[in-house]
């Protein structure tokens, strides 16, 4: 081992040793102070801000009621095992057909 090899060795022993000293002997982080309780109000009001405000939701619309004619071509559809496209337009056709 070269001159120069031994001393990088002994000089990075040193600092790891000489920090874990120094972080063993740091004061700990002093304690935050807590606010002293107050008196409690009737009620709390909570202004609107955008985080707390809700909006208003829209009301749903209910689906259109199913036809006869639809789900006699649904009933149709089902016995001749369409699915899919070719099930969403034999049903387009057989409704046009009424």
């Amino acid at each position: 081992m070269n001159g120069f090899a031994k001393f990088l060795g002994i000089i990075s022993l040193a600092v790891s040793v000489g920090g874990g000293a120094v972080m063993a002997q740091m004061p700990a982080p002093a304690p935050t102070p807590t606010p002293a309780p107050t008196a409690p109000s009737a009620a709390p009001v909570m202004p609107k801000t955008p985080a707390t405000a809700m909006p208003a939701a829209a009301p749903k619309a209910e689906p259109k009621p199913r036809t006869e004619k639809s789900k006699e071509c649904s009933k149709q559809a089902d016995v001749k095992k369409l699915h899919g496209k070719e099930r969403q337009k034999f049903r387009e056709e057989c409704k046009k057909a009424a």
